[in-house]
């Protein structure tokens, strides 16, 4: 089940599933290119954590991994806070 977590300047990070694998990290990325036709920017790649940036109805997100805290979906802007809780919405119904 997806929740929003919010940081001290207002940005809202989604939590998509906070207990899973890299296994449902490429699920939701599929879905993302598949269905909300998403087109990726950059891709950064640690060892434990994994961030794809992306661009939605103008809006820059990005898909973010981390082996401790699993799959969220942040942005960079207050603005964007709208965008990311209807991607969160979407995804809590394709994987809940």
């Amino acid at each position: 089940m997806s929740y929003h977590l919010t940081s001290a300047t207002g940005r809202i990070e989604a939590v998509i599933d906070d207990n899973c694998g890299m296994k449902k990290f490429f699920s939701i990325a599929n879905m993302l290119v598949s269905e909300h036709k998403i087109k990726l920017i950059a891709k950064e790649e640690n060892s434990d954590t994994i961030d794809w940036y992306f661009k939605y109805k103008g809006h820059h997100l990005n898909l973010h991994y981390n082996i401790y805290n699993g799959v969220s979906i942040c942005n960079s802007n207050i603005r964007d806070n709208d965008v990311v809780t209807e991607l969160a919405s979407s995804l809590q119904e394709k994987f809940y």
